[in-house]
């Protein structure tokens, strides 16, 4: 379909991939509603390599002997590697293999953790109230699982003091060694001096319970070494 705006002319075009080999695209009203492997009578190739059950190797057979050895233990007949040759078909329980995917794919989500920098701007002279202030909003930002970009800002003369700047960060790492690391020390770039904190606490545990994952740690360290003794 052809736009014309001003003196520009858009091209809207509408593609539609095919889907991947290993899955059998169905289509309504135009539209993908499903994408699975190919299963049973779907599975269309003269020959596959073939998978019991129990995991064993039967080797190279027929499509239709592959299907009746799904059809006599009542289970289904599942293409696992369409791009080999022949196509590795394994005999399972479809229904039950979809379920254990989803779940799978259901913990990965829940495991996942984003990690956002923040970034907090400090001055080589800042007031001890202010420092204290941003310091406070810093660990704010560790306890609740994220990195921190820390900048020093440089104006003027102070750009001939760098040590200020770099003995302000490190006074700063220093007080919050306990929910945070150093994990790109203090670099001048241009008027400006930057260090990343990273942070000793995941995401959803407090400091308090990563300090009994700790504890409890050590503690079975300490037993294994006295069983092993």
């Amino acid at each position: 379909m052809l736009r014309r705006v001003g003196h520009y002319r858009f091209f809207n075009l509408h593609l539609r991939l095919p889907p991947p080999a290993s899955q059998e695209a169905i289509y309504q009203g135009g539209e993908v509603i499903s994408t699975e492997p190919r299963i049973n009578d779907r599975i269309r190739v003269p020959q596959v390599r073939l998978i019991g059950f129990s995991g064993e190797q039967v080797g190279v057979v027929d499509i239709d002997t592959a299907l009746k050895m799904a059809d006599e233990v009542g289970l289904d007949l599942v293409e696992i590697a369409p791009e080999a040759q022949p196509p590795v078909c394994k005999v399972m329980d479809f229904g039950k293999y979809k379920y254990e995917i989803a779940q799978k794919a259901r913990e990965a989500r829940q495991n996942q953790t984003h990690i956002i920098v923040k970034e907090m701007r400090l001055r080589p002279k800042i007031e001890p109230h202010d420092y204290e202030t941003k310091k406070t909003h810093i660990e704010r930002f560790l306890k609740g699982g994220d990195k921190v970009k820390v900048t020093i800002q440089f104006r003027g003369r102070e750009q001939a003091r760098p040590e200020i700047g770099y003995r302000l960060l490190m006074k700063l790492a220093e007080e919050l060694s306990e929910v945070a690391f150093v994990e790109f020390a203090p670099k001048q770039e241009g008027r400006n001096m930057t260090m990343v904190l990273g942070t000793n606490v995941k995401k959803g545990q407090s400091v308090s319970q990563q300090k009994a994952a700790k504890v409890a740690s050590r503690k079975k360290e300490a037993v294994e070494e006295v069983t092993e003794a």
